[in-house]
């Protein structure tokens, strides 16, 4: 990441009420950005998976609303964070309308802004090896370590202050490729994984 990189305008509420897969595409480019009292974290967007809980069966909607997934079926522009295999964090951007059920995990991150503070939070040190430089934000747990994100955060509002997410300067000249899921066993046949072509921070090639 260029040291010129800069964050511009939030995206607004409507770019997360449309259309699932258009979202999920869209993504790529975009900056996650998360404020932490005075400090900045942010990452430029690289690699997504689509869920929709109205025909997919591996979402955590399908099958309809409970405790755990009931931020899914809030209107586009919220974010859901759930606890997976006991250990981890996930975080997923809603999209659509309200009681759809649909969202897009946020699988791969080029971090840009407050590195060394997610290094210190993944690996508890402020200077990083080549190796752990590589897979500091290179998947969905990987991102909520390195930005602090848990369930504290579930349903936090992404047109506010705390997490959003915006637009910058990162090049728009790239390649996006679609391949299946990782780890999906329902609803496997879908392509709906999306990522940046040749990107260094996408999780899986």
């Amino acid at each position: 990441m260029k040291n010129s990189f800069e964050i511009y305008s939030k995206l607004p509420p409507k770019f997360y009420r449309r259309e699932l897969l258009d979202v999920a595409k869209d993504l790529l480019g975009k900056t996650f950005v998360r404020k932490i009292n005075k400090k900045t974290l942010a990452g430029v967007i690289v690699e997504v998976e689509a869920y929709d809980g109205r025909t997919d069966k591996a979402a955590h909607s399908y099958g309809g609303i409970n405790e755990r997934n009931k931020t899914m079926f809030e209107q586009g522009g919220v974010l859901y964070v759930y606890f997976i295999y006991g250990i981890h964090y996930c975080c997923n951007v809603v999209t659509g309308q309200k009681g759809i059920g649909s969202g897009v995990l946020i699988r791969g991150l080029q971090p840009a802004v407050g590195i060394n503070t997610m290094i210190k939070n993944r690996f508890g040190n402020i200077e990083a090896n080549e190796k752990q430089l590589r897979n500091l934000t290179n998947g969905p747990a990987k991102i909520t370590q390195a930005l602090n994100i848990n369930k504290m955060q579930n349903g936090t509002d992404l047109n506010g202050n705390q997490i959003f997410l915006a637009e910058n300067n990162f090049s728009k000249e790239f390649e996006i490729i679609s391949g299946k899921r990782i780890g999906i066993k329902k609803s496997a046949d879908l392509l709906w994984r999306f990522y940046i072509k040749n990107n260094p921070y996408v999780s899986h090639i």
